[in-house]
């Protein structure tokens, strides 16, 4: 067995690297606009973030508490499945409760709730007692897919194999913790679903029950749009903001309301964008990609050639 020298180690390649890259210049530069021209960090203490990871535990524990056969074991009963459903919630409001004081230590603001300890456990107490109204919401969201889907064929295929069932699972959730204040958690868990499946749904956004988004990449609702009942839209909507007010100084005002209001019953089809504070009328089907910055009556039809042959705003059919 022949044997060789060692003619390095890792402090001869970090040597090696940094005359290289100039990486003494670049982390001293780096340093300077960490500390100094570029700050973005609070004096104090330094707290570690909400972890992604652990949110989508919650998530997934979660979902296997509300839909224990469809998404935690196929083989439960009668005897051991509320035992399984009490173990992942366990498992769940443990991670969650732990996440929430993460985050409100981690934006460093004694003010935001959760940053105690005691606080945290009971925002998560709040949270858990609401689970079993929302599950009924959701049961709700997937029979409105059954239903608005002729390509669905079970609850079970729309349940574990549609990215808008998914969607809305994250967002009902992340929507009762943005209703708590827990702001940055919740943020989270939105960012999760939109990484899963292309569509971005903000956590304060309010949407009713028996909501389909049919296909659904390119989805985005924004924070202070209001979904009535039993709407539908598809992939490629955008329920956005027209304009952003400022203040005399140019400096945003946030919090305002700045997104369309969707009232009960309406069909939106793919590639629609609406703008503003502006409110589609109970009923009203809008076209595939129409622009649309102009409120909507009740019962209207919305389409690119009644838009084109309106002067001055939408032409309107009445359906």
């Amino acid at each position: 067995m022949s044997s060789r020298p060692i003619t390095g180690s890792g402090l001869d390649n970090a040597t090696s690297a940094g005359e290289r890259w100039g990486l003494d210049r670049l982390v001293a530069e780096l340093r300077v606009s960490r500390e100094e021209t570029h700050s973005i960090r609070k004096d104090g203490v330094i707290h570690r973030p909400p972890s992604r990871e652990k949110l989508a535990q919650v998530v997934s524990a979660l979902t296997e508490a509300l839909f224990p056969r469809h998404y935690g074991q196929y083989d439960l009963d009668g005897e051991n499945i509320d035992y399984f459903v009490g173990h992942r919630l366990s498992v769940a409001l443990d991670l969650l409760s732990d996440q929430i004081h993460r985050a409100a230590l981690f934006v460093g603001d004694e003010l935001i709730p959760g940053f105690r300890p005691p606080e945290a456990v009971e925002l998560t107490r709040r949270f858990a007692a609401e689970l079993p109204a929302l599950r009924g919401i959701l049961i709700s969201d997937l029979r409105a897919a059954f239903v608005g889907d002729p390509a669905a064929k079970s609850f079970p295929e729309i349940l574990i194999g549609y990215p808008g069932m998914t969607a809305i699972i994250h967002h009902r959730l992340a929507h009762l913790l943005y209703g708590l204040g827990t702001r940055l958690v919740s943020r989270l868990i939105a960012e999760i679903a939109h990484a899963r499946t292309g569509i971005d749904i903000h956590p304060g956004a309010q949407i009713g029950s028996g909501f389909f988004i049919d296909h659904g990449t390119g989805v985005v609702i924004g924070e202070t749009a209001i979904i009535g009942d039993h709407v539908r839209i598809y992939q490629a909507v955008t329920l956005g903001a027209r304009h952003f007010p400022t203040e005399e100084d140019g400096t945003l005002i946030k919090g305002d309301a700045r997104h369309p209001i969707v009232e009960d019953d309406v069909v939106i089809y793919a590639g629609a964008t609406i703008l503003g504070r502006i409110t589609i009328g109970r009923g009203s089907t809008i076209g595939g990609n129409v622009w649309l910055t102009h409120d909507v009556p009740a019962n209207s039809v919305v389409t690119q050639a009644s838009l084109r042959n309106k002067v001055g705003g939408p032409a309107l059919q009445k359906s």
